[in-house]
């Protein structure tokens, strides 16, 4: 059974840093593109960072320079280091795992929540 499980969410005042954290199990990590997209209410789920399996990064505009992305491939786990963050940020933040072949794996874990405020 495939199994993404977010952790590191938590309540933090706008200029502080979090660290979020998604363990996987029962996919080939290092074969997979990770992902971390967010959703706060009424809006749609949104990008925010991306990693593929050869190290290549992508980033939404607005967490550009904020937010790193990285992934270690001995413990199959994927983080998203936080820094400077704003009210704007706040949303349930969800691990994403993906492989394209001749069919599509994709996979989601079950959100963890992010509120920034003071």
């Amino acid at each position: 059974q495939v199994q993404l499980v977010e952790s590191g969410g938590a309540l933090v005042q706008p200029g502080g840093s979090l660290r979020l954290s998604c363990a996987a199990s029962g996919i080939t990590f290092s074969t997979y593109s990770m992902g971390w997209y967010r959703q706060a209410p009424g809006k749609q789920r949104e990008l925010v960072a991306g990693l593929t399996s050869d190290g290549t990064t992508t980033y939404l505009d607005s967490v550009k320079g904020r937010f790193t992305i990285s992934r270690d491939n001995a413990k199959n786990t994927v983080f998203l280091q936080m820094n400077s963050l704003k009210p704007e940020d706040t949303a349930v933040y969800y691990c994403n795992s993906r492989r394209y072949t001749v069919v599509t794996y994709n996979y989601w874990g079950q959100g963890t929540q992010v509120t920034v405020s003071s």
